[in-house]
């Protein structure tokens, strides 16, 4: 065995997602065929199992596209809690939204909540389902306002909620609000259920089939990587993280790419119950999960935008210092982090892609919480597709433009993309292929010109243009996953280049070491 990289010698060298880990998922064919459907749905996570569910249950024709393996994204890599509780939120939505737009957003989880439960029951689905109380807490003295604040939106809106002077965790805070009746569960041993029904349905599920183009040709024709296999179709569903296809909504400038850690670790002392979620920074988070018998604690947080955060390594060595001075630390079998995208105003984009692509549907940008708005999107998008009215189409409408928050928003977001555009441009290298140890990655010079090199653990080197093939910012190494992440919109690429998440659709060009 390989000796850790990190400081600590007690986090796992490889990160695993344990979803990932104790799910035995079934494989599917790539793509191999032209074919015809109802519905093409870009992307096999909890939004695109979810809509293909709903539909295929009315008859529909429906095909998943899936550009690696199913439930591998950031399904697979959440923690999974189902909460409406996200955070310092609706003081927020108050402000720019009002009493209403708020008011709704919170039934809608609620309605998202109760569709998980329902499901759970109906197909008599075993994934730890587990109701907990949700809480929200400030540990910062000169800060509590925030919280305050929030929970007095809490009681104009009639949301649940109590105010906690302390915790039932051994965590010393100056406030919290509690919101009861939330839960938590397995995501993949709930969606793996699902994918079932789809194809005793009808479905059909490709993976390892990258969905590039599409063409609206009466109405709709997609091609796959490089063009060797056409998919016609009635309606589309982009239910790939990033959209697959942008149709004119500029969503490179609308999105935002946040990274998160998780570690799960056996603790020494008893978990008291429930869910945890900190408003001040840095951010944590605290939920249980069964594991061989025994229960973890999953610590996570550690927010950062991808691509600029210097030593990955750190995030996961601060949430192992975290769980062990709250509940100590008998071992830690799990690591894993996952990305999540941010919209101008913190509400998803769910729906008609833009105001003039009627057929074409996304769902995307639920700010950390996709249990919950990525099966409210299935329900959103099958009712919008099947031609029924459902009442959180307009909240959650793409087309939507709110001047406050939405414009202050646009321009601190592009203005760091063009920062960090410029940056990697002219920033100097002085590292080469040589200086490399096994098992390290960085940005080198190679010939007299910028290169990403990753020497493996047996010494062989890969090498590959840094420039990300989205549209043309450098790449930064993530050592803590061993991928190359772009910092301008949330590109991510394993160390031979290939595409991890997109935008980007095409691999890093590969370098030639002996050139």
């Amino acid at each position: 065995m390989q000796p850790s990289r990190f400081v600590s010698p007690h986090l796992p060298q490889f990160p695993e997602s344990l979803w990932r880990a104790t799910t035995e998922l079934p494989s599917f064919p790539r793509l191999n065929e032209d074919i015809q459907v109802d519905i093409a749905i870009v992307g096999a996570g909890i939004v695109g199992i979810t809509t293909a569910y709903l539909l295929s249950r009315q008859g529909c024709k429906v095909a998943l596209f899936e550009a690696g393996s199913i439930l591998n994204g950031t399904t697979g890599h959440t923690s999974a809690k189902i909460s409406a509780q996200h955070g310092l939120l609706y003081d927020e939505l108050l402000n720019h939204f009002g009493e209403e737009k708020t008011q709704m957003h919170y039934q809608a989880n609620r309605d998202a909540k109760d569709f998980i439960q329902n499901t759970v029951s109906n197909l008599n689905i075993e994934c730890d389902l587990k109701p907990e109380s949700a809480f929200l807490y400030m540990e910062k003295d000169d800060e509590l306002q925030k919280l305050q604040k929030e929970f007095d939106a809490y009681v104009k809106l009639g949301i649940p909620g109590q105010w906690r002077d302390k915790l039932p965790i051994p965590l010393n805070v100056s406030g919290a609000i509690e919101m009861p009746d939330q839960a938590q569960f397995h995501p993949l041993h709930y969606l793996k259920p699902l994918v079932d029904e789809i194809l005793k349905a009808g479905g059909q599920i490709f993976e390892h089939t990258t969905i590039t183009t599409l063409k609206k040709d009466g109405p709709f024709t997609l091609t796959t990587y490089r063009g060797k296999h056409k998919v016609r179709c009635s309606h589309v569903v982009s239910a790939s993280h990033f959209p697959f296809y942008d149709g004119g909504g500029m969503y490179f400038t609308r999105l935002h790419a946040m990274r998160s850690y998780v570690v799960a670790f056996q603790p020494n002392t008893t978990f008291a119950g429930g869910t945890y979620l900190s408003a001040d920074e840095p951010k944590r988070s605290l939920r249980t999960a069964s594991w061989n018998g025994e229960e973890l604690v999953l610590a996570g947080g550690e927010n950062h935008k991808t691509g600029q955060s210097m030593c990955t390594h750190s995030h996961y060595e601060g949430l192992e210092e975290f769980g062990r001075e709250l509940f100590g630390v008998k071992s830690i079998p799990f690591r894993w982090s996952a990305q999540d995208l941010v919209t101008l105003d913190k509400l998803p984009y769910i729906g008609q892609i833009t105001s003039g692509d009627e057929g074409i549907y996304v769902a995307t940008g639920f700010n950390k919480w996709g249990m919950t708005q990525g099966t409210l999107s299935g329900m959103i998008l099958s009712d919008q597709i099947l031609g029924k009215g459902n009442p959180y189409t307009p909240l959650y409408t793409p087309s939507r433009f709110n001047a406050d928050p939405s414009i202050k928003n646009v321009v601190v977001q592009n203005a760091d993309v063009a920062k960090h555009f410029v940056a990697g441009k002219v920033g100097l290298v002085q590292r080469s292929a040589e200086d490399l140890k096994p098992d390290e990655g960085a940005v080198i010079t190679h010939n007299g010109k910028r290169a990403g090199g990753y020497k493996d653990t047996k010494g062989n080197l890969y090498l590959v243009d840094t420039t990300c093939t989205h549209l043309g910012c450098e790449v930064e190494w993530n050592e803590g996953e061993r991928s190359w992440d772009c910092p301008c919109h949330g590109s991510r690429f394993n160390y031979e280049g290939e595409v991890i998440e997109g935008p980007a659709t095409d691999p890093l060009e590969k370098l030639d070491k002996d050139a």
